[in-house]
């Protein structure tokens, strides 16, 4: 029950993000995208989810192009955090949370309030919630739109398939101790089965809390595999051109120092 691109190219004019681009992502584990600015991560992104179709090649869930799952089917296994979070309409913290629920109208849960509740609460912004999502701060905004996304894959499908996660830049707009809370909780998801995909820019917050990376090398493709053997201070001297210094920590965690 993977998802992933075979061959897959984007192109943006004359500029190839990249090509012949092979992921594989497994469920029940979080899996961070990294590169430099440019390189393409929020676009592989959007092409995983299904935003983008790719120029060449194929996305593939479970096997079968991504095409071939209806989107209705699509949007109960797989939720999308983007970098944006502005909305047009004056809508609540409470209602963007609830808007997380709405693939699953037709057959709704026993108890849908206690689900955008408990979204909420996991994300600490239930304080928020009557509040206009417009007037939020940037951090609140992206603790809002994460408790949406975490609402809309609330409970497993009663068929067994995965659940998807994907979520641009979760950490970007987060003060320090709301990024360790978000990631701790994007582990304890993957930890429970859902398999979880996030851009981020923080090689050191990539270190300590993904299982997998995917890094993009620009046009010159990109390198996956487990954190602790891709994320090392060779490769990521040659991609990000800064030195760099692993140090480890007295808890055992090994962070790098650049510069």
């Amino acid at each position: 029950m993977s998802l992933g691109c075979i061959d897959a190219e984007i192109r943006l004019g004359e500029k190839t993000l990249f090509s012949g681009a092979h992921v594989s992502l497994q469920p029940g584990r979080l899996t961070a995208i990294l590169g430099p600015n440019g390189a393409g991560k929020s676009t592989l992104l959007s092409m995983l989810g299904g935003q983008r179709r790719p120029d060449r090649g194929r996305v593939l869930l479970d096997g079968l192009p991504l095409s071939d799952h209806k989107i209705e089917a699509r949007a109960l296994r797989r939720a999308l955090m983007p970098q944006e979070s502005a909305v047009a309409f004056d809508f609540s913290a409470e209602d963007i949370v609830a808007l997380g629920r709405f693939p699953h109208r037709r057959a709704p849960s026993r108890d849908e309030d206690a689900i955008i509740e408990a979204a909420m609460a996991l994300t600490d912004v239930s304080a928020l919630a009557p509040r206009v999502l417009n007037t939020l701060s940037g951090g609140e905004k992206a603790r809002v739109q994460m408790a949406r996304a975490l609402a809309q894959l609330w409970e497993p499908r009663p068929d067994g398939a995965a659940r998807w996660l994907l979520l641009d830049e979760p950490t970007a707009a987060l003060d320090l101790s709301h990024q360790h809370a978000a990631m701790r909780l994007l582990r304890d998801w993957a930890g429970q089965g859902v398999g979880v995909v996030a851009v981020l820019h923080d090689l050191n917050l990539a270190r300590r809390y993904a299982d997998d990376v995917v890094v993009l090398v620009g046009g010159a493709g990109l390198h996956q595999g487990p954190a602790a053997e891709v994320l090392q201070p060779a490769l990521i001297e040659r991609v990000w051109s800064m030195p760099c210094q692993p140090v480890t920590a007295t808890d055992g965690t090994v962070q790098y120092l650049f510069g």
